[in-house]
């Protein structure tokens, strides 16, 4: 059997900090990303893509609230604009990959699929909303933001200004997890989970419904990564390696770990909610439910020796 591999895209293989957000500004860094994974494909794995949508949706949310407020157009609720990114960050990621494949004289068929993820209505996290969406503004204007609409704004941990958070609720179960294993371990390369997945509760024993809330693509990765009994998971961010001590005198970066440092690095605060503590957090899960080893890395290390941070099952 061909080794399984569930990599993550982080939002930076997307759209930049200094970036406008253009079309031709998301191509190409999809484009740039999908090169880092000829060395995966080459070397005998079979793909499943997931990927954040933490600045798109929060950018869709204002396309709706500004046509509602302009135009009368109903404004549609967060989960509806998590679909609605799923689709366009999936055909963002299936043409791109494509014209690196092509190049590659590499053939696969690239399927994304929307994907509904389960959670609970009552997870506490809809008390205490941590998952920033949207583009970055001053506290000034976020201030002036909270007072208008009732919106809760957080401060970056690296400094970079203050963005909306919205909650984040556990991912519980992914809806068609066998039919997206099948199609990877038959060669396909499968794009889900995408934005972590659409939020999804029962309303009733025999009713889904959507709610309000963008889930963690990292954990809904990991839970993908656990369902379809992948050998290995990443994920991708915009630092070589996991630190601690970040931005300190002391930094230091990360090589391996087992899960019981990993654990230990978390309960003494190293890693930042909305930021790294997620990406930890997957990487513990998956090495605990059936997982060797995830990695959390740039795309540019992938498939080299002793790249980024490992995080291994003891």
């Amino acid at each position: 059997m061909k080794k399984l591999a569930v990599v993550a895209f982080g939002g930076n293989a997307l759209l930049r900090g200094d970036q406008k957000g253009t079309i031709d500004e998301q191509e190409a860094n999809v484009y740039e990303t999908c090169t880092h994974l000829v060395p995966l494909i080459r070397q005998g794995f079979d793909i499943v893509i997931g990927h954040g949508n933490g600045p798109q949706v929060g950018n869709v949310l204002l396309q709706h609230e500004a046509g509602e407020k302009l135009y009368g157009i109903p404004a549609q609720p967060i989960d509806f604009c998590v679909a609605e990114t799923q689709g366009s960050i999936g055909y963002m990621i299936e043409q791109q990959l494509r014209n690196v494949l092509i190049k590659e004289n590499l053939e696969r068929d690239i399927l994304t699929i929307i994907t509904e993820v389960i959670v609970d209505k009552n997870d506490p996290a809809f008390k205490n909303p941590t998952k920033p969406v949207g583009p970055f503004y001053t506290k000034e204007q976020a201030d002036k933001m909270a007072a208008e609409s009732g919106a809760i704004f957080q401060e970056d941990p690296r400094g970079r200004g203050w963005r909306k958070v919205v909650a984040s609720p556990q991912p519980l179960k992914i809806n068609n997890v066998k039919s997206i294993e099948k199609l990877a371990r038959d060669g396909q390369i499968i794009i889900a989970v995408g934005g972590g997945g659409i939020p999804v509760f029962w309303v009733e024993p025999d009713k889904l419904q959507g709610i309000d809330a963008v889930i963690d693509k990292d954990l809904a990765s990991s839970l993908l990564a656990v369902e379809i009994k992948a050998d290995m998971f990443f994920i991708l961010t915009d630092v070589p390696k996991a630190y601690i001590n970040y931005r300190k005198p002391d930094e230091k970066a990360l090589d391996r770990i087992s899960v019981s440092e990993a654990k230990r690095y978390l309960e003494e605060g190293h890693f930042a909610n909305g930021s790294m503590a997620p990406k930890i957090k997957a990487c513990i899960y998956f090495c605990e439910h059936g997982g060797k080893e995830a990695v959390i890395t740039l795309a540019s290390e992938l498939g080299k020796p002793d790249a980024g941070t490992v995080i291994y099952a003891e």
